[in-house]
């Protein structure tokens, strides 16, 4: 970790969030890919102090990416046509003509955004008390995006689950 190597606490890591946002934030002159870094950063940091784990940055990425839950959320809807998945911060969000595949989405554990037009997975450690009400461009800008699976793609090279 570039930005929270040295927290050792939560109010730590929020402290030093702030300080990193009023220098870097794109709104206030800094780049916006510096910025998405800081983002994935201070999610990570909150995860590992959290869960009191002390795990690395990057054993804290595979503990989420590859957990179970998502790996089946993924798997459940991989095979769906016209719909593009995609991962934000330690979201699954699915957005594309999921209208007609969300019985499929609804059985995977997703749930719909009505104001976002999209579907989203999470896991109960990252459940919000509230919506944001930030559009996904929004959230996407901020945590940066992975995209699984695009709905205009039949299959991503090289990936298995761009089916």
């Amino acid at each position: 970790m570039q930005w929270f190597h040295e927290c050792r606490t939560l109010q730590e890591v929020k402290a030093t969030y702030k300080k990193l946002a009023r220098q870097h934030h794109p709104d206030l002159g800094g780049d916006t890919a510096v910025m998405q870094e800081i983002n994935r950063e201070y999610a990570f940091a909150t995860a590992r102090i959290m869960n009191g784990a002390g795990l690395s940055e990057e054993e804290t990425e595979h503990e989420i990416l590859s957990s179970e839950a998502y790996r089946q959320a993924i798997e459940n809807i991989a095979h769906l046509l016209g719909v593009t998945i995609e991962i934000v911060g330690h979201w699954i969000w699915v957005t594309g003509n999921t209208y007609p595949v969300r019985d499929v989405l609804k059985k995977a554990g997703f749930f719909f955004a009505s104001k976002k037009q999209a579907w989203y997975f999470r896991t109960a450690e990252y459940k919000t008390a509230r919506s944001s009400g930030k559009s996904l461009d929004a959230i996407r800008s901020k945590y940066g995006s992975e995209t699984i699976r695009d709905e205009n793609l039949k299959r991503k090279s090289g990936n298995r689950l761009g089916r």
